[in-house]
């Protein structure tokens, strides 16, 4: 489970870099060319497909993690309850996990099937050989429906939550965390989840508020 999450979280953090290139105001070609890199690259290609393959791994372990546990002890501990000794992220992981598969399916059905097996339009440049897929334009459709420039903000909120705990305990379960280094793990983990969702969230309501003259 924690390094299945290690590997998520180095893929979003890849992930991310790629994407601000949809505000680098240059018409999207810089995000262009970065798709079509992407999508010819075999060592991404190869990573892609690990990518999809951990993503399943950490959902179907999660559910047995889950089920393992409950089995183990269907009563819960006396003492302090889990209120006063949990973070909500840490006990709603179930929930947040499943609205993230849920955004992952949409995101996935509204840009990697549509640049893979949809119409893509092609745009050329003047110092370019080729004429390139215009991902740049998929995008930017996608994004200028309100509810669907809402929903990946709102994804994202759900996404920070859930990186709020599975940063430190992936590191915790793999025996990163000491005394020593807790204090910077929690602290840098607090600023990824953070950081990270609202890079992400700020791509899709800037090219909203873009698309609607602002």
């Amino acid at each position: 489970m924690a390094l299945t999450g290690l590997f998520l979280i180095l893929f979003l953090v890849v992930h991310l870099a790629g994407n601000l290139q949809l505000l680098a105001g240059d018409g999207g070609r810089s995000f262009n060319e970065y798709s079509h890199f992407m999508s010819h690259s075999l060592l991404i290609q190869t990573v892609s497909k690990l990518n999809f393959t951990f993503i399943i791994l950490h959902v179907l372990y999660s559910v047995w993690l889950t089920r393992q546990a409950r089995a183990a002890r269907p009563q819960g501990y006396e003492g302090k309850s889990a209120l006063q000794t949990t973070s909500w992220s840490s006990r709603n992981m179930g929930i947040l996990g499943t609205l993230i598969l849920l955004f992952l399916v949409v995101h996935l059905k509204g840009f990697w099937y549509e640049l893979k097996f949809g119409a893509v339009p092609t745009i050329s440049y003047p110092d370019s050989p080729e004429s390139l897929p215009n991902a740049y334009k998929v995008v930017c459709m996608a994004y200028s429906q309100a509810w669907y420039a809402g929903f990946y903000v709102i994804s994202m909120i759900f996404l920070g939550f859930h990186l709020h705990h599975g940063f430190q305990s992936a590191f915790h379960t793999v025996g990163l965390s000491n005394y020593r280094y807790k204090p910077l793990i929690r602290t840098v983990g607090n600023a990824f989840a953070v950081l990270v969702p609202l890079l992400f969230a700020l791509i899709p309501a800037v090219m909203y508020l873009q698309s609607i003259g602002y």
